[in-house]
């Protein structure tokens, strides 16, 4: 059979319209944002942290009581519009404490983290890009470290890194012995992103345009791990938090007068039976912040996973 141009019509107009997508495209980051929106609980959350992040910054700015300044005419106030948290035995004020003590935790929480990112990104990606030996060797240092629990770690470090005759450490040193021991869950999580990425087409067309190691583990593997990453990095903040919280409350968190969260919690739960609220607030505060995170992790994880991507 002969075709003829007499056969074909062109399309007008309205036929052309047809074809036309209505939708637009929206890039990775785009989606994963309109998931995450939408995920109330997620959101919620996230809303709460920034808060709670913002009156730790404001509060003891504006404040008229100051955190460390006793006055022992107010002693063991209860909460009142004065006082809304109460004072505590040496008569400071517990609410402008309270805020003070979360702007320690969220400072040693998130700079913890951030160490522990680029730690366990760098160690992870560098032992499942290479493989091997390498990576055996790499991974068997990881078990070993992972077989004792991270908690002892932490207290040693913190008891020789104390000065003697001094309750307490220093910020620094907070920071360091949770920094040194808390990159290894980050480093697992990579190092398989990596090993199931570092198969796929665009990794060997990388090598083949002459692409280095570190071009490759930087540029192209770890940007595309970056949604298990930031889902673990946000739940790393709330366990750093915890340990800070735990150090403060038996003695060696950060060093008086100034006060975390966990430190409040020790001084409020000698008097737990005649002024409970002196452990009730700093305890909420903590819970707060924790379950914040961890939600809001979760919807993270949710909003990241491609699966679920429409």
């Amino acid at each position: 059979m002969e075709f003829s141009k007499d056969m074909f019509q062109p399309l007008n107009g309205d036929e052309k319209q047809l074809k036309q997508i209505p939708r637009p495209t929206v890039t990775y980051w785009q989606d994963a944002w309109r998931r995450l929106k939408n995920n109330k609980v997620a959101l919620i959350s996230l809303l709460v942290v920034i808060f709670i992040t913002l009156m730790a910054i404001i509060v003891p700015m504006v404040s008229q009581y100051t955190y460390d300044k006793n006055n022992l005419q107010t002693t063991n106030l209860r909460p009142s519009a004065e006082h809304w948290f109460g004072t505590d035995a040496l008569g400071r004020d517990l609410f402008v404490r309270t805020m003070y003590g979360a702007r320690y935790s969220l400072i040693i929480g998130l700079v913890a983290a951030v160490i522990n990112l680029f730690i366990g990104v760098i160690y992870g990606g560098i032992s499942g890009y290479v493989g091997g030996r390498v990576d055996n060797i790499m991974m068997r240092i990881v078990d070993i470290l992972y077989a004792i629990p991270t908690t002892i770690y932490v207290i040693l470090l913190m008891t020789v890194m104390s000065k003697p005759g001094q309750a307490g450490s220093g910020l620094g040193s907070i920071i360091l012995a949770i920094s040194i021991t808390y990159w290894l869950n980050m480093a697992r999580i990579v190092r398989g992103e990596i090993l199931q990425l570092k198969s796929q087409e665009f990794v060997l067309a990388a090598k083949t345009l002459g692409a280095s190691g570190k071009r490759i583990i930087f540029r192209h593997l770890v940007p595309n791990a970056m949604g298990s990453i930031m889902v673990t990095l946000t739940l790393l903040i709330p366990q750093a938090i915890f340990t800070e919280a735990f150090l403060s409350f038996i003695g060696l968190g950060v060093a008086a007068p100034r006060a975390s969260l966990g430190t409040l919690a020790n001084d409020g739960q000698t008097a737990i039976y005649t002024y409970p609220y002196q452990l009730f607030f700093p305890s909420l505060i903590i819970c707060l912040i924790i379950l914040a995170f961890n939600l809001f992790g979760d919807g993270l994880s949710d909003a990241l996973d491609p699966k679920k991507r429409k």
